[in-house]
């Protein structure tokens, strides 16, 4: 099958571990774990080895103007190794513009948990793009990047490069942003990817399973801690307006009635450095059975943070690829719904996923 061409926006921990992760499985072909942790090892006809990066951008120092094989390792990602053995991309990270990149209070942070930002100038991102023909951009900025974010989606727009905006602000998500990608014939996915088996997508399972089994939800919180810099960045709550309103949106949305906002809170709660890239979810729901009577579930899940979202993006990367070969254009609602927090429209995850398997198959456009 032909290589898929990539490009990545944030060379951190999530890039770090989609990258190690194409390797693992283009080493682990014919094995018999080929599918162990892929939602789709075969996505019409796209393997995870079909990936190629052919461009990354970031802002720090320690990787702008290094070798992307050897930038993922850099400072300060902690993403645990899945294929720390990997070959020269001949990719060089350039350097993107910062904008709002990066959050004031990360200087005040020893260098190995923090971002260094480079004084190099910015590359065109535009020129890059049609320079490596890259098809699938794929963003990881900081949450709270709402210039970057745009920056790169003007970019996507212009050179006809689909997005997959895994950072919570609202591109694909947004109308005004949806019709233009959709009038330029360009597939995109977005925004703010869900992990494969994390926080957001279980409380969405057990706030179903509270409504499918006649148990009338009254209140709700997700707390979340982590040591990876995504956690430090969102210590600054003035950065976590959309992060907010899209992990409470995935939730309300699968509700038969939404909650009053006192009775829900969910987002990121605080940064512990020894946490590393380990990512832990305290959730607890309150509610009412039979006969009015109360129920309380408590849970802890404990993941590792961006393995978690590289087998989402993986599979929203080549569902970008195959939109591309049929010549459908726009948000993939379809794909969106199952893979991100704040899609163009909510579905609950049993029918997105039978819609997104309907896609694969070419039953449906998006």
């Amino acid at each position: 099958m032909t290589k898929i061409r990539v490009g990545i926006v944030g060379v951190g921990n999530c890039a770090s571990s989609l990258v190690q992760g194409v390797e693992y499985y283009r080493h682990a072909s014919g094995g018999a774990h080929d599918q162990t942790g892929l939602m789709h090892y075969d996505l019409g006809g796209h393997r995870p080895e079909d990936i190629e990066i052919v461009c990354a951008f970031d802002i720090d120092e320690r990787k702008v103007g290094q070798p992307l094989h050897k930038a993922i390792f850099a400072k300060p990602n902690k993403a645990i190794d899945i294929w720390p053995e990997l070959p020269d991309y001949g990719v060089t990270v350039q350097m993107g513009p910062i904008l709002d990149g990066v959050s004031e209070h990360m200087a005040d942070y020893p260098p190995d948990e923090t971002f260094l930002p480079g004084n190099r100038p910015a590359v065109d991102v535009a020129t890059v793009l049609r320079a490596t023909r890259t098809e699938v951009v794929v963003s990881y900025l900081p949450v709270g990047s709402q210039q970057a974010a745009q920056h790169y989606a003007h970019a996507c727009l212009e050179t006809g490069t689909s997005l997959v905006n895994c950072m919570p602000v609202f591109i694909v998500s947004d109308p005004t942003w949806g019709e233009r990608f959709a009038r330029r014939g360009v597939p995109v996915v977005g925004d703010d990817i869900k992990s494969q088996l994390g926080a957001t997508i279980v409380h969405r399972a057990l706030a179903k399973l509270f409504a499918d089994r006649g148990i009338k939800l009254e209140r709700t919180y997700q707390l979340n801690t982590g040591g990876n810099t995504d956690f430090l960045n969102m210590l600054n709550r003035h950065r976590l307006g959309s992060k907010k309103i899209s992990k409470t949106e995935a939730v309300q949305s699968v509700l038969p009635e939404r909650l009053p906002a006192h009775d829900v809170h969910i987002g990121p709660s605080d940064y512990v450095p020894w946490q590393g890239d380990n990512k832990i979810c305290f959730l607890r729901m309150e509610g009412r059975a039979f006969g009015n009577v109360p129920l309380e579930l408590e849970l802890r899940l404990s993941v590792q943070d961006s393995p978690n979202s590289a087998g989402v993006a993986i599979d929203a990367i080549r569902c970008c690829r195959l939109a591309r070969d049929r010549g459908v254009g726009g948000p993939l609602r379809s794909v969106s719904a199952y893979l991100m927090k704040h899609p163009p429209t909510q579905i609950t995850d049993d029918l997105a996923r039978d819609l997104v398997e309907k896609f694969i198959r070419g039953e449906i456009d998006h």
